[in-house]
């Protein structure tokens, strides 16, 4: 690729903050080398204070794919194996019921296997409004360390058998107790120890402080009297919608001592980026500090869903894509309308995040903005495809 041009990208960025997003950032690593990196709007939109893309954010989702990672950096030891049932480490997974009706439940014919938390295809949900979280509340005095809430859960009944379906859920929080079990570390120290320093990631973390606050762009959400009014984003038509800050607290972080695999990371543009790149570059680092094998990262991108499951994948934003090892990746492009590579790969979260990972062009890119309702279905698809136009 002789002539790489961003402009493209600049500009749909800047049309990003022209419309309803207050401030977005972005970085993008091609080959080991940053080729790019760009902020448009605020950080601060009541004062005024510009977008520098040092700012501290809540990635929420987008943490799944370092839950995932480290998970994968155990297997690769011999730790365990996909088809490990999950109460071989936790055994309050044990004996599992499955919800067949108000108040009817029937005993799991199939054990939970640590592939189905990787997947998403466990049974569980994203109530945290559940009896056993209740629990975990009470036993905690609301500290809800990790393993107190992950082996509370296991009380929880089961949405549906071990594998029938796809559902997006507390999956990756289970696997961040799984970590904990099989390292004996904390999850978030291991994360620590074993991505964020190998990496040189000087600016990621699990729990939030006064330092970090002082540091962090404003969070926002788009509020409208009613929802259509953001359907159709290329109209200009959004009739009394207004942005409102909704104050620093991520509500997947769920106590002071909650390790959340899920959501939990809070961090900069700069140091995101240097991840995706590491992963980008078949696990190796810009520091040449290995995370993972390019043998394992081929394995986390192939496609886990079968057709019984894939129905279930169906978010707007995901055409074209299966799932992989807690990632979605690229599966047809015609369907997805993607310029990209085949197995493509990354995740998005709940206030704009996103990564897009492609091994076959060394490529890696995370985008952010920090606004909850982060209209996925529009940006996502469109970040992407004005990214690969940008590399000629």
């Amino acid at each position: 690729m002789n002539n790489i041009d961003f402009t493209y990208l600049k500009n749909f960025m800047d049309s990003l903050t022209g419309w309803i997003i207050p401030g977005n950032c972005a970085v993008v690593y091609k080959d080991g080398k940053k080729v790019f990196e760009y902020s448009s709007g605020f950080a601060d939109l009541e004062n005024r204070v510009p977008m520098t893309g040092k700012e501290q954010l809540y990635i929420y989702s987008c943490s799944k794919i370092a839950t995932v990672t480290a998970a994968l950096q155990l297997y690769e030891q011999g730790k365990f194996l996909l088809s490990d049932p999950l109460y071989e480490y936790i055994p309050e997974y044990a004996d599992m019921k499955v919800k067949t009706g108000d108040n009817e439940y029937k005993k799991a014919e199939k054990p939970i296997t640590i592939q189905n938390l990787f997947t998403m295809t466990a049974g569980f949900t994203y109530n945290t409004n559940t009896p056993a979280f209740q629990k975990a509340r009470q036993i905690t005095n609301g500290k809800m360390d990790t393993m107190t809430v992950v082996k509370c859960l296991s009380e929880d009944p089961l949405m549906f058998e071990p594998g029938e379906r796809w559902n997006y859920s507390l999956c990756h929080d289970i696997l961040a107790g799984v970590v904990e079990v099989i390292s004996g570390k904390k999850f978030s120290d291991y994360v620590k120890e074993n991505i964020f320093d190998k990496l040189g990631m000087k600016n990621s973390y699990y729990h939030i402080t006064p330092e970090i606050m002082a540091k962090m762009a404003h969070q926002y959400r788009y509020e409208t009297e009613n929802e259509q009014d953001l359907v159709n984003l290329q109209s200009g038509k959004f009739r009394n919608g207004k942005v409102v800050d909704t104050g620093l607290s991520n509500h997947l972080v769920f106590g002071d001592e909650y390790d959340s695999g899920g959501a939990g990371i809070i961090t900069t543009a700069d140091d995101y980026a240097l991840f995706s790149a590491a992963l980008a570059n078949g696990g190796m680092g810009l520091n040449k500090n290995r995370i993972l094998s390019s043998s394992t990262i081929e394995l986390l991108k192939q496609n886990q869903l079968n057709e019984k499951q894939l129905p279930y994948y169906n978010w707007p934003q995901l055409k074209g894509y299966g799932y992989g090892l807690g990632v979605r990746t690229m599966i047809d492009k015609a369907a997805g309308g993607s310029p990209g590579s085949m197995n493509e790969f990354g995740w998005g979260g709940a206030a704009g995040a996103t990564v897009l990972i492609d091994t076959d062009l060394n490529l890696a890119a995370f985008y952010s903005h920090h606004m909850l309702n982060p209209q996925e279905e529009y940006y996502q698809p469109r970040f992407r495809n004005v990214l690969y136009s940008c590399l000629d």
